[in-house]
């Protein structure tokens, strides 16, 4: 009996991640989620892209990754992530969230992602004020402003 209740109790569990998980593709410059487009992208280069919004092509969000003027060194590398239309910026070394080594693509993919859990962005592409500026208190590391140049 008590197999039967650890049973079911972990196909519960399982189909409800499985309810909740969000499949965010990048294709053709189209931003998908769950098949539905919900932003523009627009690959500048393999360190820079940047998202529009689906209303009014206005550029919402930008990500950069910075070498911080030592390309050799890649410690002291961060991301930038610039919320346009909210005038924050994000400023972070821990690329856990969204690292991929050799696709940039997914990287990003995976950075919509992160943004789509924390509610940054919701599931029309359109951004939340008050959780952008939870979103700094959370992961900004102030990186310009304590970098002596």
């Amino acid at each position: 009996m008590k197999k039967k209740k650890l049973l079911t109790l972990f196909l519960l569990i399982s189909g409800l991640s499985f309810y909740f998980s969000q499949e965010v593709v990048i294709k053709d410059d189209k931003v998908l989620l769950d098949g539905k487009q919900i932003l523009k992208a627009e690959k500048i280069n393999v360190l820079q892209y940047s998202f529009y919004s689906m209303k009014d092509d206005e550029e919402i969000l930008m990500f950069r990754q910075m070498d911080n003027e030592t390309p050799k060194y890649m410690d002291d590398d961060y991301y930038v992530l610039n919320f346009l239309t909210e005038k924050t910026k994000v400023e972070s070394t821990d690329f856990t969230k969204i690292l991929n080594f050799m696709n940039s693509r997914k990287a990003m993919e995976k950075l919509i992602k992160w943004l789509l859990k924390e509610r940054v962005i919701n599931n029309d592409g359109e951004l939340n004020p008050e959780r952008v500026q939870t979103f700094k208190e959370k992961y900004d590391e102030n990186i310009t402003d304590r970098t002596f140049r």
